[in-house]
C-alpha cells in the first residue's frame, strides 16, 4: 500500500491507522509528482490518493490515478477529498472501471471502512462514498439507460456502486437472496451488459451508473 497525502499530519494517521488494521504500507509521499515512480518501484496493491495535492491543489491526484490505472492496471486506486466532486469519479472510472474508489475524508476516521474500501479496489472492484452516491441519484438524466430501470433497480445499483456485496444490499433491502438475483439481472439486461466471462459486469454496470 502506498499513502500519498500533502498533508504529513493526516499522511502520518493513515499511516499508523493502516497498519493497525494489518496494512503493509510501503512508501509514502506528500507529492503528486513521486506516486508513480512509487508504484513502478514497490509494485503496491493498492494507492490512497488525496485527490488534490501541490502545486496547484486542483486535480494532480485525478490525473496520478489515471497514470497508475494507465500503466498499471492491476493497482487499486482509492481517491480522498474533502469535498464531493462526482465529476472526478466519473473521469477516473472512464478509463478504468476495476479497482477504483472514492472515499470523502470524514470516512477515515472509520478504519474498518477505510480498510474495507482499500480491499475492494485492490480487488479490482469498486467502492464509492455513499454521498458521492446519493449525489449522482440526485443528478438530472436526460436519454440515459437508467431512465429503464425500477426505483428498486435503481436503489440496488447505488448500493453497488458503493461497492456494497449482495448479502449487505440483502440486509439494507430486506429482500432474499432470489428477489435480489432477479433485480441485479434485470439490471444488467436494461443496461445492455451481456454475460461475458471476460467483463465484470457488476463494475460496468457501475460505471454506467456514474456516468448517467
Amino acid at each position: 500500500m502506498i499513502v500519498a497525502e500533502d498533508a504529513p499530519l493526516l499522511r502520518q494517521g493513515l499511516v499508523r491507522l493502516l497498519e493497525d488494521c494489518g496494512v503493509d504500507v510501503v512508501g509514502q509521499t506528500g507529492e503528486s509528482g513521486e506516486v508513480l515512480d512509487l508504484v513502478e518501484s514497490t509494485r503496491p496493491d493498492a494507492v490512497l490518493l488525496d485527490i488534490r495535492m501541490p502545486p496547484t491543489h486542483t486535480d494532480e491526484g485525478v490525473r496520478a490515478a489515471k497514470a497508475i490505472l494507465a500503466r498499471r492496471p492491476g493497482t487499486g486506486v482509492l481517491l480522498l477529498s474533502q469535498y464531493v466532486e462526482t465529476s472526478a469519479a466519473v473521469h477516473v472510472l472512464a478509463r478504468s472501471p476495476g479497482g477504483f474508489g472514492y472515499l470523502l475524508k470524514e470516512r477515515v476516521a472509520d478504519a474498518h471502512e477505510l480498510h474495507d474500501a482499500l480491499r475492494r479496489v485492490a480487488a479490482g472492484e469498486s467502492a464509492i462514498d455513499p454521498e458521492i452516491v446519493s449525489r449522482l441519484l440526485a443528478r438530472r438524466r436526460t436519454d440515459s439507460l437508467l431512465d429503464g430501470l425500477t426505483g428498486r433497480e435503481r436503489e440496488v445499483l447505488a448500493l453497488m456502486a458503493q461497492g456494497r456485496s449482495n448479502e449487505a444490499i440483502r440486509e439494507r433491502l430486506h429482500v432474499g437472496a432470489k428477489t435480489l438475483e432477479t433485480h441485479i439481472r434485470s439490471v444488467f439486461t436494461k443496461l445492455g451488459l451481456e454475460s461475458e466471462v471476460t467483463d465484470n459486469r457488476r463494475v460496468l454496470a457501475v460505471l454506467t451508473y456514474l456516468r448517467g
